[in-house]
């Protein structure tokens, strides 16, 4: 027996190690918060610093001295054909939970959070593949056609007056949005956790002491960046404004608890789905994860970022500022 125990552990052992992380849905791991998160910080989308890097929103991460921005940034997806789900903080249970982003062949279900450069809210529509190439959308984020040629504009409009900035779902004054049919299916695909450099970026974020919520007052001098881990040059981008959301560590948005104290803005460029009641709220969505990780507003429920499906901003327009 002792000898069946060792073969298994020689043979068995090394092959779960260097096995990618993959699994059907997300897992329930890390910490919960009882203090909501600030809403989201207006920025500039830096620019794609290389073909087939994809762009994953900045979001509010929970350390021992509160929430820190986590940087929005480029990276390279694990393999050709995924496109990257963004996490959230969603309001059950009298606390705030930490839904992990993840890599997979569709874009499912972020809170209906409004994170900007094709994630709308609903789906995303910054860019799709075919043929092991990646496309951009040109329309919903700032790529150099001179380095990148595979790109394309789709403007197609999807009208709604008001916007905020909030940050998570559920709660008092939370987005109310459910997943769709479509992104409940989507939940059991095979998912592909943040690779290696997302969560070294996310880490580097969380020592970086500006990065600070309760430093920055909601307003990160390190808003975005071209490349993961990058917290300086000229690819580095600011909060262009400062954010009326936050109110100090003691005054954050607390769900049912307390009072919303999030900004609506006027734009007409918001997928009307932004906001909607989408069913019934999955409990199967991880419930934390620090290690998860602008904008135009628009989205498609389909979630493959392709010219069939969905909208992004004003027509003409191509603004790569997260409103």
């Amino acid at each position: 027996m002792r000898t069946k125990i060792l073969l298994f552990f020689f043979l068995v052992a090394p092959a779960l190690i260097v096995t990618p992380v993959i699994s059907s849905a997300q897992v329930a791991v890390g910490i919960s918060v009882h203090i909501g998160p600030p809403a989201l910080p207006v920025y500039v989308q830096p620019p794609c610093p290389e073909p087939g890097y994809i762009w994953t929103p900045g979001y509010w991460a929970w350390g021992p001295d509160g929430y820190y921005w986590v940087p929005g940034v480029w990276v390279a997806p694990p393999a050709v054909g995924l496109l990257w789900t963004p996490g959230y903080w969603g309001w059950g249970g009298g606390v705030y939970l930490w839904h992990a982003g993840y890599w997979g062949p569709h874009v499912g279900f972020y809170g209906g959070i409004n994170y900007g450069f094709g994630y709308g809210g609903v789906g995303f529509v910054g860019g799709y593949w075919r043929g092991g190439s990646y496309f951009y959308n040109r329309s919903v984020t700032n790529v150099n056609v001179v380095n990148i040629h595979n790109t394309y504009i789709n403007n197609t409009v999807i009208n709604r007056t008001t916007i905020n900035h909030v940050s998570y779902n559920g709660g008092n004054g939370g987005v109310s949005a459910r997943p769709t049919q479509m992104e409940r299916q989507y939940e059991n695909e095979r998912h592909v956790q943040a690779t290696g450099m997302q969560t070294q970026h996310e880490h580097m974020a969380g020592t970086n002491r500006s990065l600070l919520a309760s430093a920055n007052h909601g307003r990160p001098p390190i808003a975005a960046t071209s490349r993961a881990g990058e917290f300086s040059g000229k690819n580095v981008v600011a909060a262009r404004q400062v954010n009326t959301n936050y109110h100090g560590n003691n005054n954050f948005n607390r769900g049912n608890n307390g009072t919303n104290n999030g900004v609506s803005h006027n734009n007409p460029s918001v997928n009307s789905n932004n906001s909607r009641n989408r069913g019934s709220f999955n409990s199967n969505y991880s419930k934390a994860n620090n290690n998860g990780g602008s904008q135009n507003h628009g989205g498609s429920p389909h979630g493959g970022g392709s010219p069939h499906g969905g909208g992004s901003p004003r027509q003409g327009q191509r603004e790569h500022e997260h409103k």
